[in-house]
């Protein structure tokens, strides 16, 4: 039974000291989006429709 008793201690023991590993763990690079905005996109429509309306009024 002693026998027994240092056998299943030894085997605990062993299983917790090679549970670790010695390489090093690989953490991934956090993937970045930037929203594609330009400074110019707020003026760029009202600009096309005073065109199109600039071009109706001289057709007339």
């Amino acid at each position: 039974m002693k026998k027994l008793v240092i056998a299943a201690a030894l085997v605990v023991a062993a299983s917790a000291a090679s549970a670790g590993n010695l390489a090093e763990p690989v953490v991934e690079a956090p993937v970045i989006v930037e929203a594609a905005t330009s400074s110019s996109s707020g003026i760029l429509v009202p600009l096309l429709l005073l065109v199109v309306v600039a071009a109706a009024v001289a057709s007339n």
